[in-house]
């Protein structure tokens, strides 16, 4: 074991997938010279050179594009978007391209690409850095999507999403890259599997990213109300793992999904759904959400605080469930 932080695993990730194939590279704005503009490649371009550290024009559209293309042609790229907000700037290329090409070639092409970038708030900037809109990615078919939370997923979903061979988002939350602790240096990460991250019977709590920290603070709050929470990590939020879920459900017969997306067409009203279909009669009470207020986030911090999803509200909804 060794102590480590959120953002030097995501480092090492990338220093690995660098040694051990000669057709990673890395490409993005401010990748290089600066580090990154988290500090997560800070160090690379030194050590690998400008041909596999690249920086780009500030133009997201053009090397979300390139990148798509060198992994048409046999490389094996990882794309980093400054924040998820950027994004939007390349979804033509993201949507229309690489999620397609695999359907509309008849499996003749794949797209092994891997696009990193940051996402959620909670650092007061304002609404065009700080929005969670991974459910938009979730809803299209030819992607996968990841959102590592703990210090061993940001180190080891990054090697088996590169030997994917369709698209890969990954997802990193602005709030987790300095997150510190014990990290194993032989664990093996599947990127197929939501996790159960705490075991209870009373209630089952659905996060991922950013929020699993918080849902796992108000599981601990809840004991003193003699509450008993599962807190399940989706971790892989396309394909969403049903089984995982059903399975909590099925056991503690009460859920709320966190979500930092908005609660209009989230990626929770996702999960409720699935769990409706699948498991209805497993459920002792309505499911619940616990999502961001319906508006762009704010950056004075105690609008910003009272617009996302905080313990106090993950516990208020769970003890709601629970009829406390």
């Amino acid at each position: 074991m060794s102590r480590t932080s959120y953002r030097e695993a995501l480092r090492e990730a990338l220093r690995e997938a660098l040694q051990r194939d000669p057709h990673v590279f890395l490409m993005g704005e401010d990748v290089g010279k600066y580090g990154g503009t988290y500090a997560v490649s800070k160090g690379l371009l030194e050590e690998f050179g400008p041909e596999r550290i690249r920086d780009t024009p500030l133009s997201e559209l053009a090397f979300v594009g390139v990148g798509i293309g060198a992994a048409l042609g046999g490389m094996r790229p990882i794309i980093e978007v400054m924040t998820v907000n950027f994004s939007l700037l390349a979804l033509d290329q993201i949507v229309n391209t690489a999620a397609a090409l695999r359907h509309m070639s008849g499996g003749q092409f794949s797209v092994p690409l891997v696009i990193r970038m940051t996402t959620g708030a909670g650092r007061q900037l304002a609404a065009q850095h700080s929005h969670s809109l991974e459910g938009w990615y979730a809803h299209i078919p030819g992607i996968k999507v990841l959102a590592p939370a703990t210090l061993e997923d940001a180190r080891g979903m990054l090697w088996p999403a590169l030997l994917d061979p369709d698209p890969v988002i990954l997802f990193e939350h602005g709030q987790l890259y300095n997150q510190e602790g014990e990290l194993a240096n032989d664990m093996v990460v599947d990127i197929h599997s939501a996790r159960v991250r705490r075991e209870g019977h009373d209630v089952s709590l659905i996060a991922y990213g950013g929020l699993l920290g918080k849902t796992l603070e108000a599981a601990e709050r809840l004991t003193a109300d003699g509450i008993d929470a599962e807190v399940i990590d989706l971790r892989v939020l396309r394909p969403l793992d049903d089984a995982t879920l059903v399975a909590s459900v099925g056991k503690t017969h009460r859920v709320v999904i966190v979500d930092e997306g908005w609660t209009s067409g989230s990626l929770a009203a996702e999960v409720m759904a699935r769990l409706v279909e699948q498991a209805f009669y497993e459920l002792d009470a309505p499911p619940a959400r616990v999502c961001c207020a319906e508006v762009p986030i704010p950056y004075a911090k105690h609008l910003e605080d009272a617009a996302l999803p905080q313990v106090t509200t993950i516990v208020a909804a769970a003890r709601a469930v629970c009829g406390k």
